[in-house]
């Protein structure tokens, strides 16, 4: 299982790394804490916790802590994409085999703690998000540090999750929708947590 031996890691480390990306090879999703803790053969979490922690901190996992589901194996994380050209949406225009670049998608992808959320409904229709799509957020640890206009996933505890532009007024938070149908709520700082900043949306065609 084990294909090399990185140095920076302890052995128990190494040894949950090269497991872990034996399992995701294979299964093709990433593993439980569960399934972790009887395969290095431990009946508490708190050593497979402290052992992803230090992956993520050396740059071998992308990790959302508390989540196990959103590991990455960050060496495996899709570089870039060929740009192959320019594409219409009007009349025909000429387009190019040669490759000259690459769209990076690595920054978004090499954030720590990236996590995806599907899209259901249509109030943010007017931002190109639609029912169905699949958005990309970093984890916002300060709220006070997001800007106006910025498109965030936010949670009301007891009704629940969305997704909309933020705007802080004085002592209130408005989420707005990109679609008129929607009118604003509207919510007190301490009645509303932001889970997530917009990084990216995915649409499957």
């Amino acid at each position: 299982m084990k294909s090399s031996i990185n140095n920076d890691l302890t052995d128990p480390q190494n040894e949950l790394y090269w497991w872990i990306k034996d399992y995701m090879k294979n299964f093709k999703h990433s593993p439980s804490i569960r399934q972790m803790m009887q395969a290095m053969g431990l009946k508490s979490p708190a050593p497979i916790q402290s052992r992803l922690k230090h992956l993520q901190e050396k740059g071998y996992i992308s990790w959302q802590e508390g989540k196990a589901r959103t590991m990455q194996i960050v060496d495996e994380i899709v570089e870039g994409v060929p740009i192959m050209g320019s594409v219409a949406a009007g009349g025909l225009i000429e387009t190019y085999s040669d490759i000259h670049e690459n769209l990076d998608i690595s920054d978004v992808l090499k954030k720590k703690n990236v996590f995806a959320l599907t899209v259901n409904g249509d109030s943010m229709i007017d931002a190109c998000i639609a029912d169905g799509d699949m958005v990309l957020l970093e984890p916002v640890t300060d709220s006070h540090s997001i800007r106006n206009g910025s498109i965030v996933s936010a949670m009301v505890p007891g009704l629940g999750t969305t997704l909309k532009y933020f705007f802080k007024k004085q002592n209130k938070i408005y989420l707005e929708a990109a679609n008129p149908a929607y009118q604003p709520i509207i919510l007190d700082l301490g009645e509303v947590i932001i889970q997530g900043l917009l990084l990216a949306v995915w649409r499957k065609v």
